[in-house]
């Protein structure tokens, strides 16, 4: 299946993506660049910031990065300063900084379910309240990147659902109050995507994949361009009138097992 977006769909905008290193949020990346757009990633490990802003260029993007902890306003503050002093005003936002571990709440440690929180829910606050003040007023999208823990609890998962589920209602609050800035505000719930490391650790066997293949309306895992795709439709001129939209892309996960 070919490419939704062309070339120069997102020529002469401005993305920024934290979390923007690795997995989704590396794909959802590639895709803007691949599609004209300056992009700007951010992660806490300077190797992968290295290697993405690497990656991005060789394809002849303009591409920068910065290495930064989501839960350290000022590193962010400093971020999105110097990516909108490059490029200008930020005209997209993807907040997809995310941890998750499986484990029963007997066994999860005060400090274990506040490091999911502080990363997933907290942290994609900072990146909204850091960025604010660089976000194009002429009708920038944020796009917050969920899951379908946040409406479907999962055993093991109890950190994760209370987090995904705060981001959903932030993103609706958002959209409430930076409707009047012209600033779209939506979420994502990917499902199970391949070729990412949430998978691999909730899914590590050939046994464990086919069960969750086998149950998910669709019937395969999604890719990455998949989960891109939507994100780009949403900060396209297409979604102009959408936002406080929380939109499951999962196979139909959400929807329930067949």
């Amino acid at each position: 299946m070919g490419h939704l977006f062309n070339k120069d769909t997102f020529a002469d905008k401005t993305v920024f993506v934290a979390g923007g290193t690795s997995g989704i949020n590396l794909g959802i990346a590639e895709a803007f660049a691949d599609s004209g757009a300056n992009v700007a990633v951010l992660s806490r490990n300077q190797e992968k910031v290295a290697a993405a802003v690497d990656k991005l260029q060789s394809t002849g993007a303009n591409a920068l990065g910065f290495s930064a902890d989501v839960r350290d306003m000022a590193a962010l503050t400093e971020a999105f300063e110097a990516a909108s002093g490059e490029f200008g005003s930020i005209d997209i936002l993807v907040s997809g900084a995310a941890g998750n571990f499986p484990a029963l709440v007997e066994d999860l440690s005060p400090n274990g379910f506040k490091a999911v929180v502080d990363i997933d829910l907290l942290g994609t606050f900072n990146v909204v309240k850091a960025a604010f003040g660089c976000l194009s007023k002429g009708g920038a999208s944020i796009v917050n990147i969920s899951a379908p823990q946040s409406q479907i609890a999962q055993g093991m998962q109890a950190h994760v659902c209370a987090a995904k589920a705060g981001i959903d209602h932030l993103t609706r609050c958002l959209a409430i109050e930076w409707g009047q800035y012209n600033i779209r505000v939506n979420a994502i719930q990917p499902g199970p995507i391949d070729g990412t490391e949430g998978m691999e650790r909730l899914a590590p066997t050939p046994e464990a994949r086919a069960a969750i293949e086998s149950a998910l309306p669709l019937g395969r895992y999604g890719t990455k361009r998949e989960i891109a795709d939507l994100a780009m439709f949403l900060s396209s001129d297409a979604a102009r009138y959408i936002t406080g939209a929380v939109i499951p892309c999962d196979g139909g996960l959400c929807a329930g097992r067949k």
